[in-house]
Protein backbone atom coordinates (compact mmCIF):
# COMPACT_ATOMS: atom_id res chain seq x y z
CA UNK A 1 0.00 0.00 0.00
CA UNK A 2 1.30 3.45 -0.96
CA UNK A 3 1.55 6.11 1.75
CA UNK A 4 1.64 9.83 0.98
CA UNK A 5 3.51 12.26 3.23
CA UNK A 6 2.54 15.90 3.30
CA UNK A 7 4.87 18.37 1.60
CA UNK A 8 7.38 20.10 3.88
CA UNK A 9 8.40 23.72 3.37
CA UNK A 10 6.70 26.89 2.26
CA UNK A 11 3.37 26.43 0.51
CA UNK A 12 3.86 27.42 -3.14
CA UNK A 13 1.47 28.76 -5.75
CA UNK A 14 2.12 26.06 -8.34
CA UNK A 15 1.70 22.45 -7.22
CA UNK A 16 3.25 19.48 -9.02
CA UNK A 17 2.95 15.71 -8.56
CA UNK A 18 5.05 12.89 -10.06
CA UNK A 19 2.55 10.44 -8.51
CA UNK A 20 3.40 7.03 -7.02
CA UNK A 21 3.13 4.65 -9.98
CA UNK A 22 6.83 3.72 -9.94
CA UNK A 23 8.99 0.87 -8.64
CA UNK A 24 12.01 2.97 -7.63
CA UNK A 25 13.72 6.33 -7.92
CA UNK A 26 16.85 6.01 -10.12
CA UNK A 27 18.34 9.52 -10.49
CA UNK A 28 17.92 12.94 -8.89
CA UNK A 29 18.93 16.30 -10.44
CA UNK A 30 19.20 19.39 -8.21
CA UNK A 31 19.91 22.98 -9.29
CA UNK A 32 20.65 25.40 -6.46
CA UNK A 33 22.14 28.79 -5.63
CA UNK A 34 22.71 30.82 -2.48
CA UNK A 35 18.98 31.62 -2.51
CA UNK A 36 17.94 27.97 -2.33
CA UNK A 37 16.85 25.03 -4.50
CA UNK A 38 15.81 26.49 -7.85
CA UNK A 39 14.70 23.30 -9.62
CA UNK A 40 14.58 19.55 -9.14
CA UNK A 41 13.91 16.47 -11.27
CA UNK A 42 13.41 12.78 -10.46
CA UNK A 43 13.86 9.83 -12.83
CA UNK A 44 12.10 6.55 -12.03
CA UNK A 45 11.84 2.91 -13.14
CA UNK A 46 8.63 0.93 -13.67
CA UNK A 47 8.57 -2.77 -14.63
CA UNK A 48 12.22 -2.54 -15.63
CA UNK A 49 11.65 0.41 -17.98
CA UNK A 50 13.04 3.92 -17.30
CA UNK A 51 10.63 6.80 -16.74
CA UNK A 52 12.26 10.21 -17.24
CA UNK A 53 10.73 12.86 -15.01
CA UNK A 54 10.19 16.59 -15.55
CA UNK A 55 12.02 19.52 -13.95
CA UNK A 56 10.06 21.31 -11.27
CA UNK A 57 11.15 24.95 -11.02
CA UNK A 58 13.46 26.98 -13.25
CA UNK A 59 17.19 27.56 -12.94
CA UNK A 60 19.73 30.04 -14.28
CA UNK A 61 23.46 30.26 -13.48
CA UNK A 62 23.14 27.70 -10.68
CA UNK A 63 25.13 24.79 -9.32
CA UNK A 64 23.98 21.41 -10.65
CA UNK A 65 24.40 18.10 -8.82
CA UNK A 66 23.07 14.61 -9.47
CA UNK A 67 22.63 11.52 -7.32
CA UNK A 68 22.16 8.11 -8.98
CA UNK A 69 20.50 5.13 -7.28
CA UNK A 70 21.32 1.65 -8.58
CA UNK A 71 18.14 -0.38 -8.19
CA UNK A 72 19.86 -3.28 -9.99
CA UNK A 73 22.06 -3.64 -6.87
CA UNK A 74 19.02 -3.60 -4.55
CA UNK A 75 19.56 0.07 -3.72
CA UNK A 76 16.49 2.18 -2.99
CA UNK A 77 15.73 5.65 -1.64
CA UNK A 78 14.80 5.60 2.06
CA UNK A 79 14.58 9.22 3.12
CA UNK A 80 15.18 12.89 2.34
CA UNK A 81 16.45 15.42 4.85
CA UNK A 82 16.43 19.14 4.22
CA UNK A 83 15.74 22.61 5.48
CA UNK A 84 13.63 25.56 4.38
CA UNK A 85 12.73 29.15 5.20
CA UNK A 86 9.24 30.67 5.16
CA UNK A 87 10.52 33.37 2.82
CA UNK A 88 12.24 31.34 0.07
CA UNK A 89 11.24 27.69 0.54
CA UNK A 90 13.64 24.73 0.25
CA UNK A 91 17.29 25.70 0.92
CA UNK A 92 19.11 22.34 1.06
CA UNK A 93 18.45 18.63 0.50
CA UNK A 94 20.29 15.39 1.30
CA UNK A 95 19.15 12.00 0.01
CA UNK A 96 19.64 8.71 1.85
CA UNK A 97 19.44 5.22 0.34
CA UNK A 98 19.87 1.89 2.11
CA UNK A 99 23.50 1.91 0.89
CA UNK A 100 24.68 5.53 0.61
CA UNK A 101 23.99 9.16 1.49
CA UNK A 102 24.32 11.99 -1.00
CA UNK A 103 26.28 15.16 -0.48
CA UNK A 104 24.36 18.13 0.89
CA UNK A 105 22.71 19.84 -2.10
CA UNK A 106 22.35 23.53 -1.27
CA UNK A 107 23.33 25.51 1.82
CA UNK A 108 22.58 25.07 5.51
CA UNK A 109 21.78 28.65 6.54
CA UNK A 110 21.17 29.90 10.06
CA UNK A 111 17.49 30.26 10.88
CA UNK A 112 16.32 27.39 8.65
CA UNK A 113 13.68 24.85 9.69
CA UNK A 114 14.84 21.25 9.31
CA UNK A 115 12.61 18.42 8.05
CA UNK A 116 12.79 14.73 7.12
CA UNK A 117 10.71 12.64 4.73
CA UNK A 118 10.85 9.02 5.93
CA UNK A 119 8.62 6.11 6.96
CA UNK A 120 10.15 3.22 8.92
CA UNK A 121 10.52 0.05 6.83
CA UNK A 122 9.39 1.68 3.57
CA UNK A 123 11.02 3.19 0.47
CA UNK A 124 10.28 6.28 -1.60
CA UNK A 125 8.73 5.68 -5.06
CA UNK A 126 7.51 9.18 -5.97
CA UNK A 127 7.52 12.87 -5.10
CA UNK A 128 5.17 15.86 -5.07
CA UNK A 129 5.58 19.49 -4.05
CA UNK A 130 5.18 23.09 -5.08
CA UNK A 131 7.02 26.05 -6.61
CA UNK A 132 7.07 29.62 -5.39
CA UNK A 133 5.00 31.44 -8.01
CA UNK A 134 2.90 31.09 -11.14
CA UNK A 135 6.20 31.34 -13.03
CA UNK A 136 7.08 27.99 -11.44
CA UNK A 137 10.48 29.14 -10.15
CA UNK A 138 12.14 27.94 -6.93
CA UNK A 139 11.17 24.75 -5.12
CA UNK A 140 9.17 25.84 -2.12
CA UNK A 141 8.00 22.48 -0.70
CA UNK A 142 8.60 18.74 -1.11
CA UNK A 143 6.67 15.61 -0.15
CA UNK A 144 7.01 11.90 -0.99
CA UNK A 145 5.18 8.64 -1.66
CA UNK A 146 6.25 5.51 0.26
CA UNK A 147 5.64 1.80 -0.29
CA UNK A 148 6.58 -1.45 1.44
CA UNK A 149 9.93 -3.13 0.75
CA UNK A 150 9.36 -6.66 -0.56
CA UNK A 151 11.81 -9.28 0.79
CA UNK A 152 13.99 -11.06 -1.78
CA UNK A 153 13.62 -14.85 -1.86
CA UNK A 154 16.69 -16.89 -2.85
CA UNK A 155 15.78 -20.38 -3.99
CA UNK A 156 16.89 -23.37 -1.92
CA UNK A 157 20.21 -24.93 -2.96
CA UNK A 158 20.63 -28.71 -2.77
CA UNK A 159 18.16 -31.57 -3.14
CA UNK A 160 14.44 -30.84 -3.63
CA UNK A 161 13.40 -34.00 -1.78
CA UNK A 162 11.74 -34.71 1.55
CA UNK A 163 9.40 -32.30 3.28
CA UNK A 164 9.29 -28.72 2.07
CA UNK A 165 9.57 -26.26 4.97
CA UNK A 166 9.47 -22.48 5.25
CA UNK A 167 10.07 -20.41 8.40
CA UNK A 168 8.97 -17.31 6.49
CA UNK A 169 10.24 -13.76 7.04
CA UNK A 170 11.11 -12.69 10.57
CA UNK A 171 12.19 -9.05 10.70
CA UNK A 172 12.98 -9.22 14.42
CA UNK A 173 16.12 -11.30 13.79
CA UNK A 174 17.89 -14.46 14.96
CA UNK A 175 19.29 -15.33 18.38
CA UNK A 176 20.58 -18.93 17.97
CA UNK A 177 21.17 -21.51 15.24
CA UNK A 178 21.32 -25.21 16.19
CA UNK A 179 22.95 -27.68 13.76
CA UNK A 180 23.84 -31.34 14.07
CA UNK A 181 26.20 -32.92 11.53
CA UNK A 182 26.92 -36.58 10.84
CA UNK A 183 28.79 -38.82 8.42
CA UNK A 184 26.12 -38.44 5.73
CA UNK A 185 25.69 -34.68 6.08
CA UNK A 186 23.71 -32.18 8.14
CA UNK A 187 21.09 -34.11 10.13
CA UNK A 188 18.96 -31.17 11.23
CA UNK A 189 18.84 -27.41 11.64
CA UNK A 190 16.79 -25.19 13.94
CA UNK A 191 16.55 -21.38 14.13
CA UNK A 192 15.62 -19.42 17.24
CA UNK A 193 14.26 -15.94 16.58
CA UNK A 194 13.91 -12.95 18.91
CA UNK A 195 10.14 -13.33 19.08
CA UNK A 196 9.66 -17.10 18.60
CA UNK A 197 11.32 -20.53 18.65
CA UNK A 198 11.45 -22.15 15.20
CA UNK A 199 10.85 -25.87 14.50
CA UNK A 200 13.48 -28.54 13.82
CA UNK A 201 14.06 -29.37 10.15
CA UNK A 202 15.51 -32.87 9.68
CA UNK A 203 15.94 -35.89 11.96
CA UNK A 204 16.91 -35.80 15.65
CA UNK A 205 17.04 -39.58 16.23
CA UNK A 206 20.73 -40.21 15.50
CA UNK A 207 24.06 -39.42 17.05
CA UNK A 208 26.19 -36.66 15.59
CA UNK A 209 28.18 -33.52 16.31
CA UNK A 210 26.22 -30.67 17.89
CA UNK A 211 26.93 -27.09 16.77
CA UNK A 212 25.57 -23.83 18.20
CA UNK A 213 25.96 -20.33 16.77
CA UNK A 214 24.65 -17.38 18.80
CA UNK A 215 23.80 -13.94 17.43
CA UNK A 216 23.72 -10.94 19.78
CA UNK A 217 20.90 -8.73 18.52
CA UNK A 218 21.44 -6.38 21.48
CA UNK A 219 24.76 -5.43 19.85
CA UNK A 220 22.88 -4.97 16.53
CA UNK A 221 24.35 -8.18 15.11
CA UNK A 222 22.54 -9.77 12.17
CA UNK A 223 23.05 -12.48 9.54
CA UNK A 224 24.55 -11.51 6.19
CA UNK A 225 25.45 -14.81 4.50
CA UNK A 226 25.57 -18.60 4.64
CA UNK A 227 28.17 -20.71 2.87
CA UNK A 228 28.22 -24.47 2.66
CA UNK A 229 28.63 -27.67 0.67
CA UNK A 230 26.14 -30.16 -0.74
CA UNK A 231 26.48 -33.39 -2.69
CA UNK A 232 24.13 -35.09 -5.14
CA UNK A 233 21.60 -33.37 -7.41
CA UNK A 234 18.08 -31.91 -7.21
CA UNK A 235 16.63 -35.36 -6.59
CA UNK A 236 19.03 -36.67 -3.96
CA UNK A 237 21.17 -33.79 -2.67
CA UNK A 238 22.15 -33.48 1.01
CA UNK A 239 23.73 -30.45 2.71
CA UNK A 240 27.18 -31.53 3.93
CA UNK A 241 28.37 -28.40 5.76
CA UNK A 242 27.23 -24.92 6.78
CA UNK A 243 29.01 -21.75 7.89
CA UNK A 244 27.15 -18.63 9.02
CA UNK A 245 28.44 -15.08 8.83
CA UNK A 246 27.10 -11.99 10.61
CA UNK A 247 28.17 -8.36 10.34
CA UNK A 248 30.48 -9.05 13.32
CA UNK A 249 31.73 -12.66 13.24
CA UNK A 250 31.80 -15.99 11.36
CA UNK A 251 30.82 -19.40 12.74
CA UNK A 252 32.90 -22.55 12.56
CA UNK A 253 32.39 -24.80 9.53
CA UNK A 254 29.66 -27.18 10.70
CA UNK A 255 30.14 -30.47 8.88
CA UNK A 256 32.49 -31.66 6.13
CA UNK A 257 33.63 -29.52 3.17
CA UNK A 258 32.86 -32.15 0.53
CA UNK A 259 30.83 -31.78 -2.65
CA UNK A 260 29.71 -28.58 -4.36
CA UNK A 261 30.19 -25.25 -2.63
CA UNK A 262 27.32 -22.74 -2.42
CA UNK A 263 26.68 -19.30 -0.97
CA UNK A 264 23.50 -17.53 0.14
CA UNK A 265 24.28 -13.81 0.09
CA UNK A 266 23.05 -10.61 -1.54
CA UNK A 267 25.15 -7.46 -1.46
CA UNK A 268 23.63 -4.74 0.73
CA UNK A 269 21.07 -7.08 2.30
CA UNK A 270 20.64 -9.18 5.45
CA UNK A 271 19.00 -12.58 6.01
CA UNK A 272 15.58 -12.48 7.71
CA UNK A 273 14.36 -16.04 7.20
CA UNK A 274 15.08 -19.51 5.82
CA UNK A 275 13.32 -22.23 3.85
CA UNK A 276 14.29 -25.55 2.26
CA UNK A 277 13.73 -29.31 2.18
CA UNK A 278 14.49 -31.91 4.86
CA UNK A 279 13.79 -35.54 5.70
CA UNK A 280 16.39 -37.82 7.28
CA UNK A 281 18.91 -35.04 6.58
CA UNK A 282 18.79 -31.40 5.60
CA UNK A 283 18.51 -31.66 1.82
CA UNK A 284 18.54 -28.00 0.79
CA UNK A 285 18.59 -24.47 2.17
CA UNK A 286 17.34 -21.13 0.86
CA UNK A 287 16.92 -17.68 2.43
CA UNK A 288 14.91 -14.46 2.55
CA UNK A 289 16.73 -11.11 2.38
CA UNK A 290 15.80 -7.51 3.13
CA UNK A 291 17.95 -4.41 2.51
CA UNK A 292 20.20 -3.15 5.25
CA UNK A 293 19.39 0.15 6.85
CA UNK A 294 21.01 3.33 5.59
CA UNK A 295 24.49 4.47 6.73
CA UNK A 296 24.66 5.95 10.23
CA UNK A 297 25.91 9.48 10.82
CA UNK A 298 28.16 10.04 13.84
CA UNK A 299 28.30 13.61 15.02
CA UNK A 300 31.40 15.79 14.76
CA UNK A 301 34.16 16.12 17.32
CA UNK A 302 35.68 19.58 17.44
CA UNK A 303 34.54 23.15 17.11
CA UNK A 304 31.74 24.32 14.82
CA UNK A 305 31.13 27.93 15.86
CA UNK A 306 32.07 30.51 13.22
CA UNK A 307 33.07 27.65 10.88
CA UNK A 308 31.85 26.40 7.50
CA UNK A 309 30.03 23.07 7.22
CA UNK A 310 31.02 20.39 4.69
CA UNK A 311 29.38 17.01 4.17
CA UNK A 312 30.52 14.33 1.69
CA UNK A 313 27.67 11.97 2.50
CA UNK A 314 28.24 8.20 2.43
CA UNK A 315 29.85 6.34 -0.46
CA UNK A 316 30.43 2.67 -1.31
CA UNK A 317 33.97 2.78 0.05
CA UNK A 318 37.18 4.76 0.55
CA UNK A 319 40.32 4.19 -1.52
CA UNK A 320 42.69 6.81 -0.07
CA UNK A 321 42.98 9.58 2.51
CA UNK A 322 45.43 12.48 2.12
CA UNK A 323 46.42 14.82 4.95
CA UNK A 324 48.30 18.13 4.90
CA UNK A 325 49.28 19.03 8.46
CA UNK A 326 51.36 21.47 10.47
CA UNK A 327 52.52 21.32 14.08
CA UNK A 328 49.24 22.47 15.61
CA UNK A 329 46.48 21.82 13.02
CA UNK A 330 45.26 19.78 10.05
CA UNK A 331 45.37 22.12 7.07
CA UNK A 332 43.61 19.92 4.50
CA UNK A 333 41.89 16.53 4.48
CA UNK A 334 41.42 14.80 1.12
CA UNK A 335 39.38 11.61 0.56
CA UNK A 336 39.15 9.43 -2.55
CA UNK A 337 35.72 7.77 -2.52
CA UNK A 338 34.46 4.98 -4.78
CA UNK A 339 30.94 5.04 -6.21
CA UNK A 340 29.73 2.78 -9.04
CA UNK A 341 33.30 2.07 -10.16
CA UNK A 342 34.30 5.75 -10.26
CA UNK A 343 36.74 7.50 -7.92
CA UNK A 344 35.49 10.84 -6.57
CA UNK A 345 38.00 13.15 -4.85
CA UNK A 346 36.93 15.56 -2.10
CA UNK A 347 39.22 18.11 -0.38
CA UNK A 348 38.39 20.06 2.76
CA UNK A 349 40.57 22.88 4.02
CA UNK A 350 43.27 24.62 1.99
CA UNK A 351 46.26 23.28 0.09
CA UNK A 352 48.44 25.54 -2.05
CA UNK A 353 50.09 22.68 -4.02
CA UNK A 354 51.89 21.41 -0.91
CA UNK A 355 52.81 17.74 -0.38
CA UNK A 356 50.19 15.66 1.43
CA UNK A 357 50.81 12.45 3.38
CA UNK A 358 48.73 9.55 2.02
CA UNK A 359 47.23 6.33 3.36
CA UNK A 360 46.01 3.93 0.64
CA UNK A 361 43.26 1.41 1.35
CA UNK A 362 42.97 -1.91 -0.52
CA UNK A 363 39.30 -1.39 -1.41
CA UNK A 364 37.11 -3.49 -1.88
CA UNK A 365 39.04 -6.01 0.24
CA UNK A 366 39.85 -3.48 2.97
CA UNK A 367 37.89 -0.71 4.71
CA UNK A 368 38.67 2.05 7.17
CA UNK A 369 37.08 1.01 10.47
CA UNK A 370 38.14 3.76 12.87
CA UNK A 371 39.75 7.19 13.11
CA UNK A 372 41.56 8.39 16.21
CA UNK A 373 41.99 12.15 16.29
CA UNK A 374 42.99 14.95 18.62
CA UNK A 375 41.75 18.52 19.01
CA UNK A 376 43.10 21.60 20.76
CA UNK A 377 41.21 24.73 21.69
CA UNK A 378 40.33 25.53 18.04
CA UNK A 379 41.43 22.91 15.50
CA UNK A 380 41.82 19.23 14.72
CA UNK A 381 45.53 18.55 15.37
CA UNK A 382 46.10 14.90 14.36
CA UNK A 383 44.46 11.90 12.64
CA UNK A 384 45.25 8.16 12.65
CA UNK A 385 43.34 5.61 10.55
CA UNK A 386 42.79 1.87 11.17
CA UNK A 387 41.49 -0.71 8.68
CA UNK A 388 39.61 -4.01 8.60
CA UNK A 389 42.89 -5.81 7.85
CA UNK A 390 44.45 -4.63 11.11
CA UNK A 391 46.66 -1.98 9.50
CA UNK A 392 47.23 1.40 11.15
CA UNK A 393 48.33 4.52 9.31
CA UNK A 394 51.08 6.81 10.59
CA UNK A 395 49.83 9.56 12.86
CA UNK A 396 49.27 12.62 10.66
CA UNK A 397 49.81 15.67 12.87
CA UNK A 398 50.93 16.39 16.44
CA UNK A 399 49.08 14.79 19.38
CA UNK A 400 50.73 16.86 22.12
CA UNK A 401 48.62 19.24 24.24
CA UNK A 402 45.42 17.90 22.66
CA UNK A 403 42.27 15.96 23.62
CA UNK A 404 41.67 12.58 21.92
CA UNK A 405 38.47 11.47 20.17
CA UNK A 406 37.58 8.25 18.33
CA UNK A 407 35.22 7.68 15.37
CA UNK A 408 34.28 3.98 15.44
CA UNK A 409 31.28 1.63 15.47
CA UNK A 410 31.67 -2.11 16.06
CA UNK A 411 31.24 -4.27 12.95
CA UNK A 412 31.05 -1.27 10.63
CA UNK A 413 33.17 0.44 7.99
CA UNK A 414 33.61 4.19 7.56
CA UNK A 415 32.12 5.16 4.19
CA UNK A 416 32.09 8.95 4.39
CA UNK A 417 33.13 12.04 6.32
CA UNK A 418 31.60 15.37 7.29
CA UNK A 419 32.94 18.26 9.32
CA UNK A 420 33.71 21.97 9.61
CA UNK A 421 36.60 24.23 8.61
CA UNK A 422 37.65 27.81 9.33
CA UNK A 423 40.27 29.88 7.50
CA UNK A 424 41.11 26.78 5.45
CA UNK A 425 41.84 24.69 8.60
CA UNK A 426 39.84 21.62 9.72
CA UNK A 427 38.06 22.40 13.00
CA UNK A 428 35.77 19.38 13.44
CA UNK A 429 35.35 15.88 11.99
CA UNK A 430 32.55 13.31 11.93
CA UNK A 431 31.90 10.15 9.91
CA UNK A 432 29.32 7.93 8.24
CA UNK A 433 29.26 4.21 9.06
CA UNK A 434 27.85 1.22 7.23
CA UNK A 435 27.81 -2.48 8.22
CA UNK A 436 30.99 -4.18 7.04
CA UNK A 437 30.41 -5.24 3.42
CA UNK A 438 30.76 -8.88 2.44
CA UNK A 439 34.14 -9.82 0.96
CA UNK A 440 33.95 -10.50 -2.77
CA UNK A 441 32.94 -14.05 -3.53
CA UNK A 442 35.57 -16.16 -5.23
CA UNK A 443 34.74 -17.35 -8.72
CA UNK A 444 34.92 -21.09 -9.40
CA UNK A 445 36.47 -21.95 -12.78
CA UNK A 446 35.58 -25.30 -14.33
CA UNK A 447 37.99 -28.17 -13.71
CA UNK A 448 39.96 -29.60 -16.63
CA UNK A 449 40.86 -33.26 -17.17
CA UNK A 450 39.10 -36.65 -17.28
CA UNK A 451 35.80 -37.77 -15.75
CA UNK A 452 37.17 -40.44 -13.41
CA UNK A 453 37.56 -40.32 -9.64
CA UNK A 454 35.55 -38.67 -6.87
CA UNK A 455 35.00 -34.90 -6.63
CA UNK A 456 36.79 -32.80 -4.00
CA UNK A 457 36.90 -29.08 -3.22
CA UNK A 458 39.26 -27.29 -0.82
CA UNK A 459 36.93 -24.29 -0.96
CA UNK A 460 37.66 -20.61 -1.51
CA UNK A 461 37.71 -19.14 2.02
CA UNK A 462 41.38 -18.25 1.64
CA UNK A 463 43.45 -15.21 0.77
CA UNK A 464 46.12 -17.12 -1.15
CA UNK A 465 48.22 -20.25 -1.67
CA UNK A 466 51.45 -20.63 0.32
CA UNK A 467 52.78 -24.03 -0.75
CA UNK A 468 52.00 -26.87 -3.16
CA UNK A 469 52.93 -30.55 -2.75
CA UNK A 470 52.97 -32.57 -5.97
CA UNK A 471 53.18 -36.37 -5.96
CA UNK A 472 54.44 -37.75 -9.26
CA UNK A 473 54.68 -41.29 -10.63
CA UNK A 474 55.77 -43.02 -13.78
CA UNK A 475 52.49 -42.24 -15.53
CA UNK A 476 51.70 -38.74 -14.29
CA UNK A 477 50.45 -36.85 -11.25
CA UNK A 478 49.64 -39.17 -8.35
CA UNK A 479 48.43 -36.59 -5.84
CA UNK A 480 48.34 -32.90 -4.90
CA UNK A 481 48.04 -31.07 -1.60
CA UNK A 482 47.84 -27.30 -0.95
CA UNK A 483 48.66 -25.01 1.98
CA UNK A 484 46.55 -21.85 2.15
CA UNK A 485 46.37 -18.71 4.31
CA UNK A 486 43.05 -17.25 5.44
CA UNK A 487 42.10 -13.65 6.26
CA UNK A 488 43.28 -14.00 9.87
CA UNK A 489 46.79 -15.14 8.77
CA UNK A 490 46.14 -18.76 9.82
CA UNK A 491 47.76 -21.47 7.67
CA UNK A 492 45.16 -23.97 6.48
CA UNK A 493 46.33 -27.40 5.31
CA UNK A 494 44.28 -28.98 2.55
CA UNK A 495 43.68 -32.73 2.19
CA UNK A 496 45.77 -35.07 0.06
CA UNK A 497 43.95 -35.58 -3.22
CA UNK A 498 45.02 -38.83 -4.89
CA UNK A 499 47.33 -41.61 -3.75
CA UNK A 500 49.28 -40.77 -0.60
CA UNK A 501 51.87 -43.51 -1.31
CA UNK A 502 54.21 -41.56 -3.54
CA UNK A 503 57.14 -42.55 -5.68
CA UNK A 504 58.35 -39.00 -5.69
CA UNK A 505 57.19 -35.96 -3.73
CA UNK A 506 58.02 -32.40 -4.81
CA UNK A 507 57.26 -28.98 -3.38
CA UNK A 508 56.67 -25.51 -4.81
CA UNK A 509 56.71 -22.79 -2.13
CA UNK A 510 55.58 -19.21 -2.73
CA UNK A 511 57.02 -16.07 -1.14
CA UNK A 512 53.61 -15.24 0.31
CA UNK A 513 52.08 -12.60 0.49
CA UNK A 514 54.30 -10.84 -2.07
CA UNK A 515 53.96 -13.77 -4.47
CA UNK A 516 50.67 -15.29 -5.57
CA UNK A 517 49.47 -17.86 -8.13
CA UNK A 518 48.05 -16.55 -11.39
CA UNK A 519 47.71 -19.65 -13.59
CA UNK A 520 48.17 -23.42 -13.89
CA UNK A 521 49.09 -25.28 -17.08
CA UNK A 522 48.58 -29.00 -17.47
CA UNK A 523 47.89 -31.94 -19.72
CA UNK A 524 45.80 -35.12 -19.42
CA UNK A 525 45.34 -38.38 -21.35
CA UNK A 526 44.54 -42.06 -21.02
CA UNK A 527 47.41 -44.10 -19.49
CA UNK A 528 48.04 -47.79 -18.74
CA UNK A 529 45.96 -48.84 -15.73
CA UNK A 530 43.42 -46.08 -16.43
CA UNK A 531 42.10 -47.00 -19.87
CA UNK A 532 38.60 -45.73 -19.18
CA UNK A 533 39.33 -42.21 -17.88
CA UNK A 534 42.07 -39.68 -18.54
CA UNK A 535 44.44 -38.64 -15.77
CA UNK A 536 46.54 -35.50 -15.26
CA UNK A 537 50.01 -36.09 -16.75
CA UNK A 538 51.73 -32.76 -16.13
CA UNK A 539 51.30 -29.56 -14.06
CA UNK A 540 53.15 -26.25 -14.14
CA UNK A 541 52.38 -23.26 -11.90
CA UNK A 542 52.86 -19.56 -12.72
CA UNK A 543 52.99 -16.73 -10.18
CA UNK A 544 53.28 -12.97 -10.50
CA UNK A 545 57.06 -13.45 -10.18
CA UNK A 546 58.07 -16.75 -11.83
CA UNK A 547 57.09 -20.11 -13.33
CA UNK A 548 57.60 -23.43 -11.55
CA UNK A 549 59.37 -26.45 -13.04
CA UNK A 550 57.26 -28.92 -15.01
CA UNK A 551 55.92 -31.62 -12.62
CA UNK A 552 55.05 -35.07 -13.97
CA UNK A 553 55.68 -36.12 -17.55
CA UNK A 554 57.43 -33.89 -20.06
CA UNK A 555 54.29 -33.18 -22.07
CA UNK A 556 52.84 -30.25 -24.01
CA UNK A 557 50.08 -28.43 -22.06
CA UNK A 558 46.52 -29.14 -23.15
CA UNK A 559 44.77 -26.72 -20.78
CA UNK A 560 45.39 -23.50 -18.86
CA UNK A 561 43.56 -22.47 -15.65
CA UNK A 562 43.64 -18.67 -15.57
CA UNK A 563 41.49 -15.54 -15.43
CA UNK A 564 42.96 -12.17 -16.35
CA UNK A 565 43.37 -9.80 -13.39
CA UNK A 566 42.69 -12.57 -10.84
CA UNK A 567 44.74 -14.71 -8.44
CA UNK A 568 44.19 -18.33 -7.44
CA UNK A 569 42.95 -18.80 -3.87
CA UNK A 570 41.67 -22.38 -3.92
CA UNK A 571 41.55 -25.66 -5.84
CA UNK A 572 38.98 -28.33 -6.65
CA UNK A 573 38.92 -31.40 -8.87
CA UNK A 574 38.53 -35.19 -9.05
CA UNK A 575 40.89 -37.95 -7.91
CA UNK A 576 41.21 -41.66 -7.23
CA UNK A 577 44.65 -43.24 -6.96
CA UNK A 578 45.58 -40.60 -9.55
CA UNK A 579 44.61 -36.99 -10.17
CA UNK A 580 41.90 -36.85 -12.87
CA UNK A 581 40.78 -33.21 -12.86
CA UNK A 582 41.97 -29.87 -11.53
CA UNK A 583 40.09 -26.58 -11.26
CA UNK A 584 40.58 -23.28 -9.41
CA UNK A 585 38.85 -20.60 -7.33
CA UNK A 586 39.95 -17.03 -8.15
CA UNK A 587 39.64 -13.54 -6.63
CA UNK A 588 40.42 -10.15 -8.21
CA UNK A 589 44.02 -8.99 -7.69
CA UNK A 590 44.22 -5.92 -5.47
CA UNK A 591 47.24 -4.02 -4.22
CA UNK A 592 47.71 -2.65 -0.71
Amino acid sequence: MTQRSEAEGKEGYYKWDDESDHDDVTKIYVHYSLKGIESIRFDYVKNGKPNVGSFHGESCNTFTQTFEINHLKNEHLESVEGNYTKENGIQALQFKTNLRISELFGYDHDGCTKFILAVEGKKIVGFHGSCNSTWRVWVSSLGAYFTDITPTRMEAIGGKVGTKWDDGVNGAGFTKIHVRSGQKGIQFIKFEYIDNDGPIHGSIYRGGSQHLFEINHVEKEYMVSVEGYYDGDDKSGVIQALQFRTNIKTSELMGSNTGNKFRLAVSGMKIVGFHGYAEVNLNSLGAYFTPLTAPTKLECHGFTSESTLWDDGASEGIRKVSVLWYSDYIRCLGIDYENSGKVEKRDHGMNNDEHEDEFVVDYPNEFITSVTGTINSRYVTSLTFKTSKGRTSPTFGDRSDSVEFVLETKGCAIVGFHGWYQFGIVTALGAYYYPMPLPPAAEKLEAQGGDGGSPWDDGSNFQGVRKIYIGTGEIGIVSVKFLYENDTQEIMVGDHHGNKTLLRHEEFELDYPCEYLTSVEGSYNVVPGSVEFEVILMLKFTTNMRTSPCYGLDDEPSFVLHKEGHKIVGFHGKSSSMLHQLGIHVLPITHS
